[in-house]
């Protein structure tokens, strides 16, 4: 199997998103801070600028608070993933205690192992499945689609893994090395699923700043020191109440 497809199944999907993700991206990775701090600050002043004799009317918005309404949306679909990893810490737990030998924790965490990226790929589809389904995605739909189509072939390989390790029909280099492999295109996959509920939550973001007036909205980052509740809004709220019938 090859990741080429799923990779150009990927990409057309990040480019039906265009611009949104760049504007707003989830989850952010390394210290952008300094960054995204100049660009507010470029914001302001050139809204200042452009309209001196108006007031600015600022918000914020938390992205993680706001993105857990996705989460929470598929929590049916995540439950085995929490059975399969209290299961591995059992085992663990089980080892280190003794009550276990070394082969038979070897074994068993192998097959655990496979179980939980079976459940990581069948939550990312169905996931997938639900924005296919929902009119709120109907703009990514063909997009989506194709991902769907593409990512088939590493949920059957990943089923499979599952059923050759339980039958011990696999030796452990080959398991290890499959189940690497497998993991990193679940990675790739999952993240490609998570691209398209970002540009939902900054279309939704659009769509609150637009309706209550707002010239900026604010990503919030960790912790604001200070804000003044009567010029600078929290609409956190809102965003989370209009996409919570996305999925």
């Amino acid at each position: 199997m090859s990741r080429n497809t799923l990779v150009i199944a990927g990409l057309a999907l990040i480019l039906a998103i265009g611009a949104l993700v760049l504007q707003f991206v989830w989850p952010s990775g390394g210290d952008t801070g300094s960054a995204e701090l100049s660009a507010i600050r470029a914001d302001v002043i050139q809204l200042q600028q452009a309209s001196a004799s108006q007031s600015l009317k600022v918000a914020y918005m938390d992205a993680e608070d706001a993105f857990s309404v996705f989460v929470l949306a598929v929590g049916d679909l995540r439950e085995r993933i929490t059975t399969k990893t209290e299961e591995i810490r059992q085992l663990a737990t089980q080892y280190s205690q003794g009550a276990i030998s070394m082969d038979d924790y070897q074994r068993q965490a192998q097959v655990l192992s496979a179980e939980r990226l079976d459940a990581q790929v069948t939550t990312a589809a169905g996931t997938l499945d639900r924005m296919i389904a929902s009119n709120e995605f109907s703009d990514l739909r063909s997009a989506l689609i194709t991902l769907r189509e593409e990512a088939q072939p590493l949920i059957d390989a990943v089923n499979n893994l599952v059923s050759t390790i339980v039958v011990g029909a696999i030796d452990g280099t080959e398991f290890q090395n499959r189940l690497t492999q497998f993991t990193t295109m679940f990675e790739q996959f999952d993240g490609y699923v998570t691209s398209a509920a970002t540009a939902k939550l900054v279309q939704a973001t659009d769509k609150v700043a637009n309706e209550y007036g707002y010239d900026l909205v604010i990503r919030k980052k960790d912790v604001i020191l200070y804000r003044n509740p009567a010029t600078i809004h929290d609409i956190t709220d809102l965003v989370k109440a209009e996409i919570e019938g996305y999925l």
